[in-house]
């Protein structure tokens, strides 16, 4: 009877912890904006994780991966390279923006099988980098599936700023929609009190939009959820799909002025 019930304990833990973790769709740049000549080039790096636990996942090669600048999409996904990325499988491209512009890339991965959830998870994933002062057009949606359009300007944020955003599937508002945070903890700087603050929750309004600020400096991902109303076979089963509008942006410290 004790054996069973240690059984059941670890099993009740060991499903906890899965559980406590979100995945997100990662696009991580290696600057959030572009000002000076001769530093152009931006690394992006394209992952799948847990990004506040620093748990890494294997995303395979993405179905489509795209900058857009104005009315100009460009293809990226010949650009893709294999990294590793917290010990697991994930891609890097570089890409060089040498005029102004407000540059948005995004990800649409490959349907992924979350055994512990038992659907498919989907992640369509977009940062958005300004170069060399402009500022036009970051609260223009993309037009794919699902997406975070910004309300408040998605770049020259403070840590302490209000940030708003409007949750879209097939180009409409979503109502009601559970939005989930968290933190690109790269450093380990910080550590969560306990597995509640771990991913951070909001919802959204009538409107399908969502307010949350972030608390400190650093890429902070919102990833906001909803399940498709197509469904994918699994074993003989058909399994539910989540869809996951992710949008990444970089909130700074002020920087301290001459005495």
């Amino acid at each position: 009877m004790i054996r069973k019930t240690l059984l059941w304990c670890a099993a009740v833990v060991f499903i906890f912890a899965q559980t406590a973790q979100a995945h997100f769709g990662m696009v991580i740049p290696s600057a959030d904006h572009v000002l000076d000549k001769g530093k152009e080039t931006v690394t992006l790096t394209v992952a799948f994780a847990h990004p506040m636990e620093g748990n890494g996942m294997d995303l395979v090669s993405p179905k489509e991966f795209a900058m857009v600048e104005g009315e100009t999409k460009t293809d990226l996904k010949s650009a893709l390279k294999e990294i590793k990325f917290l010990d697991h499988k994930a891609w890097q491209a570089s890409q060089a923006l040498k005029k102004p512009g407000v540059y948005s890339f995004y990800m649409v991965p490959e349907p992924y099988w979350e055994p512990a959830e038992d659907c498919f998870i989907q992640h369509f994933t977009k940062v958005v980098i300004p170069a060399f002062g402009e500022e036009e057009g970051w609260d223009k949606p993309l037009g794919i599936k699902t997406e975070i359009v910004p309300l408040t300007r998605p770049f020259g944020n403070y840590a302490g700023n209000v940030f708003q955003g409007k949750v879209l599937l097939d180009g409409k508002p979503v109502a009601g929609c559970a939005v989930e945070v968290e933190y690109y903890n790269k450093d380990k700087k910080y550590a969560a009190p306990n597995d509640y603050m771990v991913t951070q929750v909001v919802t959204t309004d009538d409107a399908g939009v969502f307010t949350y600020v972030a608390p400190w400096s650093g890429w902070w991902g919102f990833a906001a959820l909803n399940t498709a109303s197509e469904k994918i076979a699994h074993d003989g089963q058909d399994k539910d799909v989540e869809l996951g509008a992710v949008l990444w942006t970089y909130f700074v410290d002020p920087a301290k002025g001459k005495k």
